[in-house]
């Protein structure tokens, strides 16, 4: 009897002993969890690594919606195009409104100061998510890249030089190509604009589709 007893007490000593090293235990971990590095902390080191690791997982929903939409003010009448024309739904209208833009690459030529300007403005962006050139023409203003996308944007410049070259300025001109970019690739320039956002970088479509921060989605 006397033994049994013994026994028993071993065994509760032992089971305390037990429950006291887990309870232990579990307090160091969570002074170990509390002193860990968080996203945010690592992000003050390397801030568009970490922002571009969130983003793909999923961390970061700033819900942006950078999609222009409506009719281009000015020239989007006489093209007969339209922001909405270019869409997921409706891939017979898509192709329509780019054919549309991509024709006038073709069909206008610059030359001297509009020329000069042209090439000014098309240097500045890229279709980087289908060609590898550093932008849409090269440095004598000939097309560097040969996809629909660039067709249209190469277009869409040459004929608001032409024919409104007083009401647009370059910078206006360059934005207007980032629209369609924009539209074309709406996936990774979403991407992009929650990079640039996280960042503090003003979200306008210069710095969303030219070159001036390409490869942000990526970490570059």
């Amino acid at each position: 009897m006397q033994f049994n007893l013994e026994k028993l007490t071993i065994g509760l000593l032992a089971a305390v002993i037990l429950v006291i090293g887990f309870n232990t235990f579990q307090m160091s971990q969570m002074k170990i969890n509390a002193n860990a590095i968080t996203g945010n902390a690592v992000a003050e080191s390397k801030p568009t690594a970490n922002i571009v690791g969130n983003i793909e997982a999923g961390n970061i929903d700033f819900e942006l919606d950078i999609i222009p939409k409506g009719a281009p003010a000015i020239y989007g009448k006489e093209l007969g195009v339209d922001y909405d024309d270019v869409s997921p739904s409706n891939q017979q209208k898509a192709d329509s409104a780019i054919r549309k833009l991509g024709t006038l690459d073709q069909q206008i030529s610059l030359s001297g100061e509009d020329l000069k300007r042209y090439i000014a403005v098309a240097s500045q962006i890229s279709c980087e998510y289908c060609c590898g050139v550093d932008s849409i023409i090269f440095s004598d203003g000939k097309a560097a890249c040969g996809c629909e996308h660039s067709f249209a944007m190469r277009g869409l410049a040459k004929y608001l030089i032409k024919n409104h070259g007083s009401e647009y300025t370059n910078d206006a001109i360059l934005e207007e190509l980032g629209k369609w970019k924009t539209l074309f690739f709406p996936g990774p320039i979403t991407k992009k604009a929650q990079v640039l956002k996280a960042k503090g970088v003003e979200l306008n479509y210069i710095n969303l589709a030219s070159n001036k921060y390409r490869g942000a989605e990526n970490g570059n």
